[in-house]
């Protein structure tokens, strides 16, 4: 059973979450946004999706407390659901001289926030704010732009969609990704705040999970492939029939997709060969 996320809670002295209220089976109980800092200027990561008032409202009432407003609002990559509340918070509680960051895509148009300007974030780029020290680290594998921070002063990382509080996350391209969990890895930060899901108190177990998780699938592929059999080379859908045994046959096509992104990372590897949609492994190995 999933552990209850509050729309509002305070985790720490400079990290306020604001929960997005639009829960589904992506985005979990809603995408996690966070304000950071201490003083009268905050920075916000990410935006939830458009028109969902109640966060709007929720948004607004913690800055009020707080006595704050937005300087910065960085945004972890280009999904609606962490870019989408944008012109809703430019609307009603953004100040006009506040900027908008985000990574740049390389695989698409950047998404539609009408008549407010994006500015390009770069890797390792630094945000300084009272109370808080960010640090930009790119992290592509769940998308081209996908971004994660570190807060210096917590030794704290927010993961958005790389690292999920709960369940395992989704992604575009593995070999991309996995080296971004190696990066991750190797902060060993205290404590992760993700994108969606409760907070990440062992973070670096989480972290080696998600990797050994990849991994183990990673081998149960290759063993097919070098089962010393007859058959030279696969099909994808001959391999989630082998690997996939016990999963019901109604959920082999899903399965098709995450085999084909082990494929991909390990060709990329220089470990099989891809002719005429079938696979085989690399025979200078």
């Amino acid at each position: 059973m999933s552990a209850y996320i509050p729309v509002i809670t305070k985790l720490s002295p400079i990290v306020i979450r604001i929960l997005g209220c639009n829960p589904g089976m992506m985005t979990l109980q809603g995408t996690n946004t966070y304000l950071l800092g201490s003083g009268q200027k905050r920075i916000l990561l990410d935006t939830g999706e458009p028109n969902i008032h109640e966060y709007i409202d929720h948004l607004k009432q913690v800055l009020s407390s707080e006595k704050a407003t937005l300087e910065h609002i960085i945004i972890s990559h280009w999904h609606l659901d962490h870019i989408g509340g944008v012109k809703d918070i430019f609307k009603s509680i953004a100040p006009s001289d506040c900027k908008v960051w985000k990574y740049k895509r390389t695989d698409g148009e950047e998404p539609d926030i009408g008549d407010v300007p994006i500015n390009e974030l770069h890797d390792n780029q630094k945000f300084i704010t009272e109370g808080a020290t960010l640090k930009i680290v790119h992290t592509p594998g769940h998308t081209t732009d996908h971004v994660v921070l570190t807060l210096e002063e917590e030794n704290a990382l927010f993961s958005a969609d790389c690292i999920l509080g709960e369940s395992t996350a989704v992604f575009e391209d593995l070999f991309t990704y996995i080296r971004s969990l190696q990066k991750i890895l190797s902060f060993k930060p205290n404590v992760i705040y993700p994108g969606h899901g409760p907070v990440i108190n062992n973070p670096v177990e989480k972290v080696k999970y998600y990797i050994e998780h990849r991994n183990k699938r990673e081998s149960e592929i290759l063993n097919v492939l070098n089962d010393g059999s007859e058959k030279t080379s696969w099909t994808e859908m001959e391999l989630v029939k082998k690997i996939y045994k016990d999963t019901p046959e109604h959920l082999h096509v899903p399965a098709s997709v995450n085999v084909n992104h082990h494929l991909k990372k390990l060709l990329k590897e220089g470990r099989v060969i891809e002719e005429n949609d079938r696979w085989r492994i690399r025979s200078n190995l």
